[in-house]
């Protein structure tokens, strides 16, 4: 009797579902979008969720093939106003925004009335006056957006907020694993490294937990979140344990610009004892993948080779998703009821 083609995994079905019938259909997905912010995932009620990483595949799949997108954000106007620097989530907005016909204004903090004196509220507010639709803001202060929001009359988008929440960044975490795996449901995602200081962390765990997935936090005691913070999440304190069945592991930089003190004396031997590397990840399932949102300091929260091993790494498929989720959250936004 001749062999039999093995069946595929629910995994393998249901990412290749995604794939297929997402990215390569003429329409966008079918769903409502209720939410009118986006500053937190609790913002967003589980339709929203699957709404967004539907309307993210559906925009990846013009990405892939290098077309042009409906112009769905002609005649909208897109400020990103970034308090705190950053490259990669701004840029990201930016040709986000591009992409779907926005006109985008980056307005330059550094030389703006900030520094003379004027508020951020102030500063937000005379922006919008503007003409706004949309405003992107990331600042260390974890309660401007809420602040924000009360006196906007267009949404406000969380490109970072100190230490607090990164909700988009969760999103197309969410939409990188969900391309890989097809679902979220049953995994076991390891986030690793400096998780007190991490914007990311708390955000991921929030959104991986509603999609089904089950995390660990993994790493020194001195850098995870308070102990009346995250409860219900288990917290490791050496990867060997921290690691074992992981589908996913999480790292994230250390964030030297918000800790106390000598921040970067903390990293001695932080790598030898937690550092991500093809022999630390044998520790997780066999093809367990790797992930980071960036920037990534090499050598100190992961090797530059596992991280640039395009058959484990994720990081820039993260990049990729990066955009098409931020493409699909500025349409859901600022399309709604249309």
């Amino acid at each position: 009797m001749g062999s039999r083609t093995p069946l595929p995994t629910r995994r393998q079905a249901a990412k290749a579902l995604v794939l297929m019938t997402l990215s390569e259909r003429p329409s966008p997905p079918k769903g409502g979008f209720a939410a009118r912010r986006l500053i937190a995932i609790d913002d967003l009620k589980d339709g929203d969720i699957r709404y967004l990483l539907d309307l993210a595949e559906y925009y990846a799949g013009f990405l892939r093939r290098a077309a042009p997108a409906p112009r769905r954000l002609a005649g909208k106007t897109q400020i990103n106003l970034f308090f705190e620097d950053s490259t990669r989530t701004n840029l990201s907005f930016e040709l986000a925004g591009k992409k779907l016909g926005a006109d985008i204004i980056n307005v330059p903090v550094a030389a703006s009335s900030v520094h003379k004196g004027e508020s951020h509220v102030d500063t937000a507010q005379t922006m919008a006056a503007m003409g706004a639709h949309v405003m992107i803001v990331r600042a260390k202060e974890e309660e401007l957006h809420r602040a924000l929001d009360k006196v906007l009359d267009c949404p406000v988008v969380n490109a970072g907020a100190g230490k607090l929440e990164h909700p988009t960044q969760a999103l197309l975490d969410a939409a990188t694993i969900r391309s890989e795996f097809g679902v979220l449901e049953g995994l076991t995602i390891a986030v690793c490294g400096d998780i007190k200081h991490s914007r990311v962390a708390g955000s991921d765990a929030r959104l991986f937990r509603r999609l089904g997935a089950a995390v660990r936090f993994v790493g020194p005691a001195e850098l995870m979140p308070a102990s009346d913070q995250f409860t219900d999440i288990p917290r490791i304190d050496n990867l060997k344990d921290g690691l074992a069945g992981a589908d996913i592991v999480m790292g994230l930089r250390m964030q030297f610009e918000r800790m106390d003190g000598d921040g970067r004396a903390r990293a001695q031997g932080f790598f030898e004892e937690y550092g991500l590397t093809h022999e630390t990840l044998k520790r997780a399932k066999p093809g367990a993948r790797i992930m980071h949102p960036g920037p990534m300091n090499r050598g100190v929260e992961i090797d530059g080779a596992l991280a640039d091993d395009p058959d484990r790494s994720l990081i820039l498929r993260q990049v990729f998703y990066g955009v098409a989720m931020r493409m699909a959250c500025l349409d859901a936004l600022l399309t709604r009821g249309e």
